[in-house]
């Protein structure tokens, strides 16, 4: 993932897969192995607009100042909640409150990092950075690790859609995720960040899309995952992800329980986990699955179709997308993945309280991106495999 733009670092740009890159040492057959993800404790409760926000700046769409200002509405609603004494705020638990812990270095350093298939850095706060811009974050310090090498003309520079920005410098050094280490990674260091970044509460985050949307210039970097691929008893990992618990990773193999997938072959020529799905109220359309995004983002008609059949739902400008009376039962979200169908509830896609008795969906417009975005609301309704060697991804339904 990760609550704020820190969350969802890397902007797409345009950027081909160079030869020459650094060639990993990887532990010896790893096989597969699970990694849990842990619970952030400084989450603090889920923002719509927010999530909103994050994702359009993800992907290069222009956050509109509307937008922005609901941000701020909403933490002030969760702040009067949290000061009062007869309302009691108790946070949800989400996709936003989890973290992945990642050692790097020798000795080893461990950052809680966010697992996200929608970018393809390794991006991590670190000792370059001012003081005063990681406070409350666990850094890298390159300088204590034995096994760090400064990648000498290197550099990478994320731009989002409002123009924040974060850059710095490339190390290769050791990193260890569950029980596999490759030895040479490309480690993106922050140097300079812009205060979007600073307010998270993940300390980075570990790209899972392709190496061929890699940010590093001169010379784009594999991925972690591109780096250990080879290693593992299959070319695959399926993600976990789960309502009010954390989760896991799995690596190189398909747990049971996602043996009965449905597939369908990516796309992956703009560098994503990209689909073509249906809905039960839409034609054909492309998907990025996303674990690095927290809402569903589709098409205007689609969402609008959506939501009408949810009644007294509206679109708030205050607040920058649709909402709805928090007692209202939404109806679930059905789309098709090959020859399937993956169904989300209707209680995932109500994602936060709003205030005034509102509550704000988690199926929201995409803004004009030519695919949607399945993240983490419709991911938590399956077992999500992604599946390299195959070039396909697969569905399967969680009961």
């Amino acid at each position: 993932m990760q609550p704020s733009f820190g969350s969802f670092l890397v902007t797409v740009l345009s950027a081909s897969m160079a030869a020459g890159s650094v060639i990993p040492s990887t532990n010896a057959n790893p096989g597969s192995f699970e990694i849990k993800r842990s619970a952030n404790k400084a989450f603090t409760g889920r923002n719509g607009p927010l999530a909103l926000a994050r994702t359009y700046a993800k992907y290069g769409v222009e956050v509109p100042k509307t937008l922005v200002d609901a941000i701020q509405l909403v933490k002030s609603i969760q702040l009067a909640k949290r000061d009062s004494a007869t309302v009691t705020a108790t946070p949800d638990h989400d996709d936003i409150e989890y973290l992945v812990p990642v050692k790097i270095g020798t000795p080893p350093q461990t950052l809680n990092l966010d697992f996200d298939t929608g970018s393809s850095d390794l991006w991590v706060f670190s000792s370059d950075v001012d003081p005063t811009s990681s406070q409350g974050h666990d850094i890298y310090t390159p300088s204590k690790s034995t096994s760090s090498k400064k990648l000498e003309g290197a550099s990478w520079n994320i731009t989002y859609g409002d123009r924040s920005s974060s850059s710095g410098d490339v190390y290769h050094d050791i990193v260890s995720v569950g029980n596999l280490t490759v030895k040479s990674q490309a480690v993106e260091s922050a140097r300079n960040v812009s205060a979007q970044f600073t307010q998270g509460n993940n300390d980075g985050l570990v790209g899972l899309a392709f190496s061929s949307i890699n940010t590093v210039k001169p010379t784009p970097q594999k991925t972690w995952y591109d780096n250990i691929v080879g290693s593992l008893d299959s070319p695959v990992f399926v993600a976990d992800l789960r309502h009010d618990t954390p989760g896991s990773y799995h690596f190189g193999s398909i747990p049971s329980e996602a043996s009965k997938a449905f597939y369908a072959p990516i796309d992956n020529s703009k560098g994503f986990w990209q689909f073509s799905t249906s809905s039960n109220i839409s034609g054909q359309f492309n998907a990025v699955a996303d674990t690095g995004t927290t809402l569903l983002l589709a098409s205007d008609d689609l969402v609008k179709a959506y939501y009408a059949k949810v009644q007294g739902a509206r679109v708030n400008v205050f607040l920058g997308g649709y909402v709805f009376n928090c007692t209202t039962q939404l109806p679930d979200f059905t789309f098709t993945v090959g020859e399937g169908n993956i169904t989300v509830p209707g209680t995932l896609i109500n994602y936060s309280e709003a205030g005034n008795g509102q509550c704000f969906g988690g199926i929201q417009p995409s803004g004009g991106l030519p695919f949607a975005i399945f993240g983490d609301i419709a991911l938590k309704a399956a077992y999500v495999i992604f599946d390299s060697g195959n070039k396909q991804v697969g569905w399967a339904q969680k009961k």
